[in-house]
């Protein structure tokens, strides 16, 4: 059939080229049908494709060596398929990670880096499973999307929970997603709950305390992704039991780190290293893997960023120069790259900015906010015993130096750790001179990243959706003149480098006509404590009263805490005032809330105050709306409703207030 369908495609296609010679006014008609045909019969060619994701695991599992796990359906997958043993998400929550792997593009470049945040696709851009559809493919999803990015008309077929590559035309190649949720961090806590891992045999990694709480939510744990592996099974066996196993390429992967305090939302390998196992059928064995073969485990290191270009080189198609990935399978794969890279922006209501680095051995961390703990109170975190019990321990002293890492506070401004010797990572090495030149070349890694990609993480959030007015983040961040990217990271990067000699460059940068290198200017000062504010102390009053709330808010923050108390008495009120979400927009009002919660008792003389905001207000997406509310609730010990559903139009006038 398949050569008679050649023969009239190849007779179809000569006959109308053979009228286009003799009459023009067939010329569309012949051009529209040739296309047609020709496309049609290439779609015939391409496999169908499988993913099965999972939410909030990493490779606890069977096929990665870790005899606790039980995950029988993808260590039978891994046996016969291949495993890599480097995969990291790029980001240690769901949403920028799926961001990610959407665009094909490391979220930090298009400004979706933020939990839970919302900003425009970069302009002539398109989300993965369009340049899919174009070729022919059926593509579903079932069902989770939670992107930060405004999602184009027709990115899928089908993207909900009856999502199906069943309801495919016949003949037809499909993609097709469904993503298993029964292994989320709400799962661990939710109670009551049926065993199948005896806690007193869970492995208690050295960052955490070895208490019951914690034992029982690390073995609930494992037993979510025992649920999650069954799913997986159930879903294979369906594809087999529709004859189409041989036919179809299969991936499996979780969206991050598990669902633990320390894994998710911190961008270290316990937060972002994840199980990628496919399996390529031996009919596409072709379109594989260099190093490909049954129960293979690849050293090659891949990450979230490098997934659509790897779907795309699959089907034939050359994936398009401003995807920042590298294709790792198909017909266009490149070679393994040197480095994988991972971030952390703004985890719902807490804001920070960390960028990451591995080598599949060694893992750098570059803190540009020091002054801010990893265990900083995310409400939804603490919600898992284990994050409480572990916190009221460091706060009686009971805890290991190794425990008490993710609750202090200085950050080390940079984190170097060796996976061989420290696979929790503990150890930082940064500090340590034999291992001087691989901080310096991972340094440089992080740093050249950031400038290739043009990072638009270096400068508030708040500010990254003022200067987008009229643009997005990723093109905005791509105009030097808006966005002048090697000045911003040299000023971000002396800040955060806790140095005595970068305050000569500190104190110039608060006469700066951009308001990113002032930012940064008071942030330096603000880490750096009592000593900060006295080596620039006129130049601290000065910015409290800058045209930029996000100068305002750092430099009443730092006189707030370190100051005297007349001026104590003056940054409070001010911080209150930005705080007020009717008078500055969403950004200002989050920024000045975590300031203002930093204060601890210092802030009590404005608690009245504070229970007065208002825990409403304008903002450019509802995704934004609930975070106001979670913070003045922190604040005040009461609960507050959020008003997430609403979603109220971007309005200039908030965002404009307080912003130049």
């Amino acid at each position: 059939m398949k050569l008679l369908s050649l023969f009239l495609s190849s007779f179809l296609i000569a006959s109308l080229r053979s009228l286009l010679r003799s009459s023009t006014r067939f010329a569309v008609l012949a051009v529209s049908l040739c296309s047609a045909q020709v496309s049609s019969f290439a779609a015939e060619q391409r496999p169908n494709i499988l993913w099965l994701t999972s939410e909030d695991h990493g490779p606890h599992m069977g096929c990665y060596g870790d005899t606790y796990a039980t995950t029988p359906n993808v260590d039978a997958l891994a046996a016969k398929g291949m495993l890599f043993k480097h995969a990291w998400s790029c980001a240690p929550v769901c949403a920028a990670a799926r961001t990610t792997i959407i665009a094909g593009m490391y979220s930090p470049s298009t400004g979706g880096e933020h939990m839970r945040s919302m900003v425009a696709m970069p302009k002539g851009k398109k989300m993965y499973p369009q340049f899919l559809r174009e070729a022919g493919y059926y593509c579903t999803n079932n069902s989770k999307e939670d992107y930060n990015l405004q999602k184009p008309e027709g990115v899928w077929d089908a993207s909900a929970g009856n999502a199906h590559w069943k309801n495919r035309k016949e003949g037809q190649p499909f993609f097709a997603i469904f993503n298993e949720t029964c292994s989320h961090e709400s799962q661990i806590r939710k109670r009551p709950h049926v065993a199948i891992h005896d806690p007193a045999k869970a492995r208690v990694p050295a960052y955490h305390p070895d208490t019951p709480e914690v034992r029982q939510d690390w073995a609930q744990y494992y037993d979510q992704v025992t649920l999650a592996d069954a799913s997986a099974g159930r879903r294979l066996k369906e594809l087999a039991d529709a004859g189409l196993a041989e036919d179809t390429i299969v991936f499996y992967y979780a969206d991050h780190g598990s669902g633990m305090p320390r894994n998710k939302r911190w961008p270290c390998n316990s937060g972002l290293q994840v199980p990628m196992v496919v399996y390529f059928p031996p009919k596409w064995k072709h379109l594989a893997p260099k190093e490909y073969g049954a129960g293979v485990k690849s050293d090659r290191l891949v990450s979230f960023v490098d997934l659509a270009p790897t779907l795309l080189s699959i089907i034939g198609v050359q994936p398009p120069e401003w995807m920042q990935g590298h294709a790792f399978a198909g017909q266009f794969q490149t070679e393994p790259q040197p480095y994988v890279y991972g971030f952390r922006g703004r985890m719902d209501e807490r804001y920070d900015c960390v960028r990451s680095v591995t080598d599949g051995r060694f893992v750098y961390l570059r803190n540009y906010m020091p002054h801010l703990s990893q265990g900083q109170h995310v409400n939804y975190q603490f919600e898992t015993p284990t994050t409480r019990v572990w916190r009221a321990l460091y706060d009686t002293g009971k805890t290991t130096p190794e425990q008490s890492i993710f609750w202090k506070v200085p950050k080390d401004p940079e984190e170097l750790y060796d996976l061989k010797s420290d696979p929790d990572e503990v150890h930082n090495l940064a500090a340590q001179p034999e291992h001087a030149a691989t901080l310096a070349k991972m340094r440089a890694a992080q740093e050249n990243l950031a400038l290739k990609i043009r990072d638009a993480g270096m400068i508030s959030e708040g500010e990254m959706h003022h200067r987008s007015e009229g643009t997005t983040p990723y093109d905005m961040a791509h105009d030097d003149k808006l966005y002048p990217m090697a000045r911003i990271l040299k000023a971000a990067g002396q800040a955060s480098s806790m140095k005595a000699d970068a305050m000569a460059d500190l104190k110039a940068g608060f006469v700066d006509k951009d308001s990113a290198i002032r930012y940064w200017s008071a942030m330096g000062i603000l880490m750096r404590g009592g000593d900060g504010l006295s080596a620039a102390h006129d130049e601290i009053l000065q910015a409290a009263k800058d045209s930029s709330s996000d100068v305002q808010v750092v430099a009443n923050w730092a006189l707030a805490k370190y100051g005297s108390e007349s001026e104590r008495s003056a940054a409070l009120p001010a911080l209150v005032n930005l705080a007020n979400w009717s008078q500055h927009d969403v950004f200002t009002s989050i920024s000045a809330l975590n300031a203002i919660g930093d204060l601890g008792d210092k802030a009590g003389p404005v608690a009245a105050q504070i229970k007065a905001l208002p825990a409403k207000g304008e903002s450019p997406d509802g995704r934004f709306n609930s975070y106001v509310p979670r913070l003045l609730g922190d604040l005040t010990g009461e609960k507050i409703a959020a008003d997430s559903e609403e979603a109220p139009a971007a309005n200039k006038k908030a965002r404009k207030k307080g912003k130049k």
